[in-house]
């Protein structure tokens, strides 16, 4: 067995728990449209506990209708949500799981497009700096009977099958909003004073005891450190935990940021592994109930670090849970190079549940699916060929050869990874050629076939003779028809961040998309003088917002120039002409050009392929340039049907 200490069983009061691998509460939009959890849900929340995870602790749970943070959050406001969560309890409990239900308000992180055209309500009437809607301030009264909404919903989750409750009070929700300063401006019983801004989380755990005693475990989520002007540090969070194990709750959850601090909440690449971790074990400084740490930490050697070196009891593994469900599984029999790393791109897990889509991972879209889709064996076992050795290709490939086809990938250039290689160049996002390296490996285990170094032409076709071929063949860099583009001096973005060129010190950028914005943060680690033009008026727009939270202020303090609604007319010798507005402007002497003006699908061999195929599929960049997970959910599905 490897990573001994991840597998020592630990008690959370009363609670006893096989390991020290906690699923953490993640919003999943799952439930159903009435807010109740179903089949699909049960199954994505018992595949983590059939994946070997100790505890798996049910997303955030609204006590009240209008305490919704996601549309589909689930509910514990009714007896009629009871039902669905036995379903939930009793899939974690088949496979040896302990469930705990994370009981939640918003507060005045929501607004009514979420929460059903409801009201939005805090402690005190200053909106979210995030979402900007004004609250309204809970009366005294109200607040009383917002304790007894978080009790009554303990009791249900306790009637469904429910081990534990978690109180959420981190990430600038409602309880978190009750404790802290910036948020709380009251001049009742629960404003002020440390202790008055205590006693609404204190009361609801003295509620919860009362109803369900001292055997049922309660567990308290806060943010060690808000990381917002006149938000709550690492000491007074000390504090806090303190007081609430005095108050009675089994576990501290140590977690960060607001909804003000956004990018903290779920660090992206370029965050450090562990990068909330110090507060854990400052938090466990102060209290002797078991404390439970989160932070991008992803892979299970960092997890059995914490665990050994007595700074946590536990370890979330939170966006990693997600991409792998069988991660404690693989880890304790060694097969790490198995398990479907997370590489914190946030894109099929933030960024969809904030469009309103069910959770998933652009690594692993199989995430999330696991009612609806399933790696069974092929009816009939076909020859394949793979063109291009992508992300989209490449997950293709070893999905169809696992369900048994027999499957050639080709690629053109030595090097597998297509355009998430060239995505892990910049600054911080080294942890994209974890995906390349787990599909390779993946291909590897199932037999795919794979050539390098291969351009695939007709005679390549007709000497395989495939019953299929599936061209993922990816896309090349715009090369827009703008007079003077052709111009020798000018450089590809591309070849600039994988190390093929090193402009001069003087460098201007033609688009400020996520390619051109990524160079520019490139160049700032070599000193470059930088200047972007950028049509639109907003620079790294097509970004995920957490990535872009932490990307713009670098670009910023590198004094990098930004010059957006900015059209390129013409690419002259050391420069541009352009226009803004009914402006022409002329930029000059620069010691290098580089473009980096978006990219195009690149499919010469379509027509080509269907004169040597029963069938010709084209997936990925090569279909419509997107983000990896349009490109990689569009090949498994391609691969669940062949």
């Amino acid at each position: 067995m490897k990573f001994r200490s991840l597998f020592q069983p630990i008690k959370i009061g009363s609670l006893d728990l096989r390991n020290r691998l906690v699923v953490p509460p993640m919003g999943t939009n799952l439930a159903n449209d009435a807010c109740i959890a179903e089949d699909r849900m049960a199954k994505y929340y018992g595949e983590r506990a059939k994946g070997g995870f100790g505890l798996v602790i049910i997303e955030v749970t609204a006590v009240s209708p209008e305490g919704r943070a996601i549309v589909r959050e689930p509910g514990l406001w009714s007896d009629d949500h009871i039902e669905g969560f036995s379903k939930l309890a009793e899939a974690i409990h088949e496979h040896g799981g302990k469930m705990a239900v994370q009981l939640h308000h918003a507060g005045r992180q929501t607004v009514p497009a979420i929460n059903g055209d409801l009201e939005v309500v805090s402690s005190s009437p200053i909106p979210c700096p995030f979402l900007q809607y004004p609250p309204r301030e809970l009366a005294t009264e109200e607040t009383y009977e917002m304790i007894d909404k978080f009790v009554e919903a303990a009791v249900r989750a306790k009637k469904a099958g429910a081990d534990a409750v978690e109180l959420h009070g981190a990430h600038g929700y409602l309880i978190a909003q009750y404790m802290a300063s910036y948020s709380n401006r009251r001049v009742d019983e629960f404003g002020g004073n440390f202790e008055n801004r205590m006693r609404f989380p204190r009361l609801i755990v003295e509620g919860i005891r009362r109803r369900l005693g001292n055997g049922f475990p309660v567990l308290f989520r806060l943010s060690g450190d808000e990381k917002r002007v006149g938000g709550r540090g690492i000491v007074e969070s000390r504090a806090v935990a303190k007081a609430m194990e005095e108050a009675g709750v089994d576990a501290i959850h140590v977690s960060g940021g607001t909804y003000g601090s956004i990018e903290w909440v779920a660090g992206s690449s370029e965050w450090p592994v562990g990068y909330m971790t110090d507060l854990t074990e400052e938090v466990k400084q102060s209290v002797n109930v078991p404390v439970i740490a989160v932070g991008k930490v992803n892979d299970p050697a960092f997890a059995d670090e914490l665990i050994a070196s007595g700074r946590a009891d536990m370890v979330s593994m939170g966006r990693a849970s997600i991409t792998d469900a069988h991660l404690p599984n693989k880890a304790y029999v060694g097969d790490i190079d198995e398990i479907a790393p997370c590489i914190s791109c946030n894109q099929g897990c933030l960024e969809e549940i904030f469009k309103a889509n069910c959770v998933t991972c652009a690594v692993n879209p199989l995430s999330g699916k696991e009612f609806e889709w399933e790696t069974s064996p092929a009816e009939e076992v076909k020859r394949i060929m793979v063109v291009g050795g992508g992300p989209a290709g490449l997950q293709a490939a070893w999905i169809m050869a696992k369900r048994g086809h027999a499957v050639a990938l080709f690629e053109k250039e030595e090097t597998l990874g297509g355009q998430c290689l060239v995505a892990s160049y910049p600054p911080g996002k080294g942890d994209f050629t974890k995906a390349i390296r787990y599909y390779t490996n993946m291909c590897e285990i199932y037999g795919v076939e794979i050539f390098t170094g291969t351009e695939v032409d007709e005679e390549l076709i007709a000497s395989v003779d495939p019953d299929i071929v599936v061209l993922a063949t990816g896309g090349i860099p715009v090369k827009p028809d703008i007079k003077g583009i052709d111009n020798s001096q000018i450089v590809k973005a591309n070849d600039v961040l994988m190390g093929k060129v090193l402009p001069g010190n003087k460098v201007l950028i033609a688009g400020g998309g996520m390619i051109g914005t990524e160079t520019a943060d490139y160049l700032l680690e070599y000193g470059r003088d930088i200047t972007i033009v950028e049509m639109l008026p907003t620079i790294a727009s097509d970004m995920a917002a957490t990535v872009r939270a932490t990307l713009l202020p670098r670009i910023q303090q590198g004094e990098v120039k930004v010059l957006t609604n900015t059209r390129i007319e013409e690419f002259v010798t050391n420069g541009v002409k352009c226009v803004y507005g009914d402006e022409k402007l002329e930029l000059a002497d620069f010691d290098s050009v580089i473009l980096a003006m978006g990219v195009d699908s690149y499919n010469p061999l379509e027509e080509t392929a269907k004169d040597h195929a029963q069938e010709v599929h084209v997936i990925g960049d090569a279909v419509q340039v997107a983000k990896l997970l349009q490109a990689t959910t569009a090949a498994t599905e391609l691969a669940l049907k062949v």
